[in-house]
């Protein structure tokens, strides 16, 4: 009876397996940085049954991280697996290092992860899958340094991405303006000064490249956006900020504030709302695979 119960059980397994998102561990070396990358892609069941393109959505994750962090940290491993599959997207998760800013470091040539992100990790998904090779059909959205990043990406980048999001981003670069411990930003202030060198330096790279300096250039390019942060955040001061400025020049957005903090349960939760978020932007494109 066991044995029967065991055999059915795995055939069940089987069966779920055969019809949920693989994941792909790609090798997307940069020869910006001389030196080698990885990425996870997930794709859809359907992808290996279709001939159609699909929408990819570009999910950065945070500082201290790596390619991997949204498949092995959330508390749900099946996460992006699921979302993949619900709304027939492939969904992209490149390195974005320990604490690279998703910029072109000025001071640092290993440091050039806008070049990056933006030229070789979309030029090697767009010629190794069946993607939508068009804005309309690209998204990109992450968590902490990876909020910051997608919206600078895309801010710089508009003729890249059809909408951006942020979940807890930091959208100011500048740690004093975080809710954080001095001691926790003296132990910071090294890996920020490696890319953007020391704060009250001329000219001051800090505010030059963050986010929330950058509400007018967002206006101007009309993406379309989603941010979200915790009210316990240390990071909640410069999402209202900018969420401040974006009223104040009278650029539509989509903010929110939720219950909880700097947590990967609080990332967890955000991130279906941003790919329901972008469904809609996708729909309206005519960019959703069949």
């Amino acid at each position: 009876m066991y044995l029967r119960f065991l055999i059915l059980g795995m055939g069940v397994l089987m069966h779920l397996s055969a019809f949920s998102a693989k994941v792909d561990t790609l090798d997307i070396p940069s020869a910006a940085m001389q030196k080698n990358l990885r990425a996870a892609v997930v794709l859809p069941s359907s992808y290996a049954k279709s001939k159609a393109s699909y929408p990819v959505l570009y999910l950065l994750h945070g500082g201290g991280g790596q390619f991997n962090d949204w498949l092995s940290k959330t508390p749900d491993k099946m996460l992006l697996h699921n979302l993949a599959d619900q709304y027939n997207l492939i969904i992209v998760t490149p390195e974005g290092e320990k604490l690279s800013g998703y910029l072109d470091s000025p001071i640092q040539k290993d440091n050039l992860f806008e070049t990056y992100i933006t030229k070789e990790v979309l030029e090697k998904i767009d010629n190794t899958y069946r993607t939508i090779r068009d804005k309309k059909g690209r998204v990109i959205t992450g968590l902490s340094m990876g909020g910051h990043g997608a919206l600078y990406l895309a801010t710089r980048h508009p003729d890249l991405y059809c909408a951006a999001g942020s979940m807890s981003g930091a959208l100011d670069l500048s740690p004093t303006h975080w809710r954080i411990a001095p001691e926790f930003a003296k132990q910071i202030a090294p890996q920020f000064e490696r890319i953007l060198g020391p704060q009250g330096a001329t000219p001051d790279l800090y505010a030059a490249n963050s986010v929330v300096n950058m509400a007018d250039k967002i206006k101007a390019n009309g993406l379309k956006l989603i941010i979200d942060c915790g009210v316990d955040d240390f990071l909640i001061e410069p999402n209202r900020e900018l969420h401040r400025r974006l009223v104040y020049n009278q650029t539509p957005h989509d903010y929110t504030e939720h219950p909880g903090g700097h947590t990967w349960d609080y990332w967890e939760n955000s991130l279906p709302f941003h790919i329901l978020f972008f469904n809609k932007v996708l729909k309206s494109n005519g960019a959703i695979a069949p």
